[in-house]
Formats: structure tokens, C-alpha cells, sequence
């Protein structure tokens, strides 16, 4: 499903070069959970954005899904992300000025599905929060906005999900609840699930733990969940 080969990438600083990813290779099974772990610093949420789409690389290729990320110009990996792949952020990145029903239809609308609304409701209910619905993301709580967030990562169905650090902005009570709707989701609808944390309890849960140091993956572990 995800598949990363000698993947590098650098940056200019004002001290001169600097390397954030240097020569990471990965292969994602279709279905399975993987943790990215590492200190602050390390390059996960960088290995993420490149892995998605969102930058690139360096050096190195990406496949995602059977086609070739690092090959596709800017409009390619825009429409392979559309179809292909959902995100679940630390900071939410709600539209201030959208209810949180609109939130969720967002995706579908940009797509031309039919029936957006339909399909954004039903999300909006698999996440618990119908009663919220027409609520702006001001007058929503952060475990609520989450929720949101996750409702409209899910509501494309999506094969892939990349979530950074999906509970760094919760209260520890609020963020068990959204890891319990994530891996319920995850194993409901079979996607595979890249999650960047520094939570190693809460990288347990996946079904392989990648150690990151210094932009390298350092090492693996399978965890009791494979």
C-alpha cells in the first residue's frame, strides 16, 4: 500500500544545509497499523508529509497505492491524495467559517460525490456527534473538533490514513477516547493507518513500531497487535 525507497530530504537553514530525512526506506501492508516514533526533531511529521503527498523529496521514491508519488507533479498528487488518502492533524485544521457537518462534506464536495451531505451526516453520527452538527468549530470543544477531524479523514473512505500526533492537543481522558474511535474506525473500514506519536503506549496499539533518530528509522519492532 506504501512504499518508500532511499528517501532523503534537506533544507536550507541560515547555518547552511540541513538534512531532516536522510536515506529511509519503508514498505506499509495494505490493512496494517505502523507507528512513527521518535524525539522531537527526529523527522516524522517530515516523513509523513512526503510519504502523503505533501512535499518533496530530496531524493528517494514514493509509491502510494500502486502509483508513484515522486513522479507525479503537483496537480497529480493533489488528485491521488483526493482519492486515496485521509488526515487526522494535531492542530485539527477545521474551517473556522464551516459547521461541523460542512467540515465533513468538504472533501466529498471537492471530489463531485453525490449525496455529500448524506454521506456527511452518517459520519458525523459513526463520531457521536450529530447532536453538534451545525455547530462552528469555536463553539466546539477540542476533543469535539477532533472527532470532526477524524469524521472527515473517514467520509472518503480513504485507503490510506496519516495522522500526526492525533491527541498532542487533548487532555489525556479525551485523547483515549479519540485513539478508541480511531482504531475502531481503522479496523471497521480496513484502512491502512500511518501514525506519527511520541506516545509509545499509544504506538502499542499498532501493529509495528518504526524508531526514529536523526531522520533515519533506527529501528522496528512488531508489536503484540500484529
Amino acid at each position: 500500500m506504501l512504499r518508500a525507497r532511499q528517501l532523503g530530504k534537506q533544507v536550507t537553514s541560515p547555518e547552511g544545509p540541513l538534512r531532516i530525512l536522510d536515506d529511509v526506506g519503508l514498505d506499509v501492508r495494505p490493512g496494517e497499523s505502523v507507528a512513527i516514533v521518535g524525539t522531537s526533531g527526529a523527522g516524522k511529521s517530515t516523513l509523513l508529509g512526503l510519504l502523503a503527498g505533501l512535499d518533496e523529496p530530496s531524493e528517494g521514491r514514493v509509491w502510494l497505492a500502486g502509483r508513484e508519488v515522486t513522479a507525479l507533479d503537483e496537480d497529480g498528487r493533489a488528485a491521488l491524495r483526493a482519492e486515496n488518502v485521509g488526515f487526522v492533524f494535531q492542530s485539527f485544521h477545521l474551517i473556522a467559517s464551516l459547521t461541523a457537518l460542512e467540515n465533513v462534506m468538504l472533501p466529498l464536495e471537492l471530489s463531485g460525490a453525490e449525496n455529500a451531505r448524506d454521506a456527511a451526516l452518517e459520519a458525523i453520527r459513526t463520531v457521536g456527534l450529530e447532536p453538534r452538527k451545525s455547530h462552528y468549530p469555536h463553539q466546539l470543544s477540542g476533543g469535539e473538533k477532533q472527532r470532526v477531524a477524524i469524521a472527515r479523514a473517514f467520509v472518503v473512505q480513504p485507503e490510506v490514513l496519516f495522522a500526526d500526533e492525533p491527541t498532542g492537543n487533548l487532555d489525556q481522558r479525551t485523547g483515549e477516547k479519540i485513539v478508541e474511535l480511531l482504531f475502531n474506525l481503522n479496523s471497521e473500514f480496513g484502512t491502512t493507518l500511518l501514525l506519527v506519536t511520541h506516545d509509545l503506549e499509544l504506538a502499542s496499539r499498532c501493529n509495528r513500531i518504526l524508531f526514529m533518530e536523526a531522520g533515519r528509522i533506527e529501528r522496528e519492532e512488531e508489536t503484540r497487535s500484529s
